[in-house]
Order: structure tokens, then C-alpha cells, then sequence
């Protein structure tokens, strides 16, 4: 996927205001609207033009761009890091009229997921508040016990200059036992502020994790790499392993390999508490063996492994040979 300047596609600078952006949009819709313009490439030059207005009028979408694409240039292959919008707090407007399957698939990487209301105003025009939507990043560890941590959100704003500005407000917010990446948390009230004395929209934080050293999520389910020697793995042994809720005793079984899975049952993301997502059960935690060999770093060590070398007569290979 490509880089858009939707900057160089308006011929505006980055810092340039939102009456600056709204005049350059209106000199390039007369100049390629298909309706009146003679140029050969009007179409696609004016689809171009409207995608570009649609994210750099808009406040939210533009402080988002913008930080995303600092040090990116147009025409380079990009590919938006997961967690690129963390931490802005969008209204629930989305795009405006434009329809995210209109426009490029850069566009619809970035925004298509944020063409829907959230049950604010909207064409009904309704005294409640608008909804607003956020991501935040949680460590593993807190799904496992629950948390209560405060997190900081940016909001865009036009300020009195035209300039895009963030408005920062911190929240301290209760995270349920057993909560999983992509659960959605409501904050009721925390939207915009009704009109007219009506009720104030309502925040939705979509939960991500960060990533971990150690341990990888899918789903439920949390998947690690558990180091063993050769003579645990050759023989069998109880082994200690970390856990994200703390450490276990695990059963290697005799004769086990490098990649072998072994599933502690139950033991993944746990199952939702009071107020957490409804009917999610406990997921398994899945530990790949890894046997490790120690090395031959001394005369004492270098003596035992020749000792095997000549009394194990094994040869790894032999029946990767059978097989050819």
C-alpha cells in the first residue's frame, strides 16, 4: 500500500489552517469536477482531491494523519503500525459524507472502520451528546488479575487560530478481570456534552495489548517458548515456568522434542469477571518446548559431549536419510 500527501494533494503546507484547507479544496473541485472540467484525468484527480479533504478537514482525522505520517513520503510502500491511533479520542461522526469504500485503500486502512454514528445526534438531531471512541494499551498481566489505571486521551480541536490543536484529559478507568484485546469498555457520559441540558454521549475504549516479551495472544489462548535442557527433555522432568499470574510447575514428558506444545488447560486469558464480556470462558495457555544446549565452553564440557558422541552412536540425520 502507498503513502497519500494529502498535504501535497491539496497544494497546502502542514501548517496550514482549516479556512487555508477549505479554500484550496474549493479552487481544485472547480478546476477537476468531472461536471466542468476539460482536464483528461479529472476524475480520478477530483476523487483524489476528496479524499484528501475528507481527513484534513476534518480535526480528529487530520491530528491522527499527522502523526502517522511524519517521515513518510507519497508514493512509499507503508503499512500503518497496529496501534498508530492509540490514545485519540474520535467522535462518533466518522467521515462525513463520504463513503470510506469510495476512496482509496489507504483511506479505508486508517478510517473505513469509523464510517458509522455511535448513536450520537446524528441526522436525527437528538439532544444527547455524540459518542466518542478511543484505543487504549493494556499490559498482558492486567487481564489476568484486573486493573485500575488511568489513561490519558487526545482530543483534536480547531483552535482560534484554524489550527488543529489536542485537548489531553486523563480518566481513571476500571478494567474487568478476563478483559481481551478488542473488548470494547463503555464510559457512560463521557461523550460530548448533550444540547440543550440533554445527556452526554458515552466513551467506548477498544482495548489492545501491548506487546509482550515473552508471551503472544490469539484470541483467548496466550502462547510462550519454554526453555528445557537436553536431559529434561531426554528424561522427563517438573520444570518451573512463569506464568503472567505467576510461576508453575510443568511436566515435561520423557523423550520430547524442540516444538513440542504442551496445554495447561484454562490457564490463558481467564474467564471474564462481573461486568466483563458476556459468557467468555477462561482460554488455555499453550507453552512450545525449546531444548537448549548447553556450551561446550569448558574441558569438562567438551569430555561429556565427546563421551556421547561415542557411546549414544546417534545420528540425527539418519532418518531424514531413510526418507530420501
Amino acid at each position: 500500500m502507498e503513502f497519500k500527501d494529502y498535504y501535497q494533494t491539496l497544494g497546502v503546507t502542514r501548517e496550514a489552517t482549516q479556512d487555508e484547507i477549505k479554500k484550496a479544496f474549493r479552487k481544485l473541485a472547480r478546476k477537476y469536477h468531472p461536471d466542468v472540467s476539460k482536464e483528461k484525468d479529472a476524475e480520478a484527480r477530483m476523487k483524489e482531491v476528496n479524499e484528501a479533504h475528507a481527513v484534513l478537514s476534518d480535526a480528529e482525522k487530520r491530528a491522527a494523519y499527522d502523526q502517522l505520517g511524519q517521515g513518510n513520503r507519497a508514493g512509499q510502500d507503508f503499512r500503518p503500525p497496529p496501534d498508530w491511533d492509540s490514545g485519540f479520542e474520535f467522535s462518533g461522526r466518522g467521515p462525513g459524507n463520504a463513503n470510506a469504500a469510495d476512496f482509496s485503500d489507504f483511506f479505508s486502512e486508517l478510517f473505513g472502520r469509523r464510517g458509522q454514528s455511535g448513536g450520537g445526534a446524528g441526522a436525527r438531531f437528538q439532544a444527547r451528546g455524540e459518542d466518542h471512541h478511543a484505543k487504549v494499551q493494556l499490559d498482558l498481566e492486567d487481564a489476568y488479575r484486573g486493573a485500575t489505571r488511568v489513561i490519558s486521551l487526545r482530543s483534536p480541536h480547531v483552535d482560534e487560530h484554524g489550527h488543529v490543536a489536542l485537548a489531553e484529559r486523563s480518566l481513571e478507568v476500571k478494567f474487568p478481570k478476563g478483559v481481551s484485546e478488542g473488548q470494547v469498555i463503555r464510559l457512560a457520559g463521557q461523550g460530548s456534552a448533550g444540547m440543550g441540558g440533554g445527556a452526554a454521549g458515552d466513551l467506548y475504549l477498544e482495548v489492545q495489548f501491548r506487546p509482550h516479551p515473552r508471551f503472544r495472544v490469539e484470541g483467548r489462548d496466550v502462547y510462550a517458548t519454554l526453555p528445557v535442557a537436553p536431559w529434561e527433555a531426554a528424561l522427563g522432568a517438573s520444570v518451573r515456568a512463569t506464568l503472567p499470574d505467576g510461576a508453575v510447575d510443568v511436566r515435561v514428558p520423557e523423550g520430547s522434542q524442540t516444538g513440542r506444545k504442551l496445554r495447561l488447560k484454562g490457564r490463558g486469558i481467564p474467564a471474564t469477571s462481573a461486568g466483563g464480556q458476556s459468557g467468555a470462558e477462561a482460554g488455555d495457555l499453550y507453552l512450545a518446548l525449546d531444548v537448549v544446549l548447553p556450551p561446550a565452553d569448558t574441558a569438562k564440557a567438551r569430555e561429556l559431549y565427546q563421551t556421547m558422541a561415542r557411546e549414544l552412536a546417534f545420528d540425527p540425520r539418519r532418518t531424514e536419510g531413510a526418507k530420501t
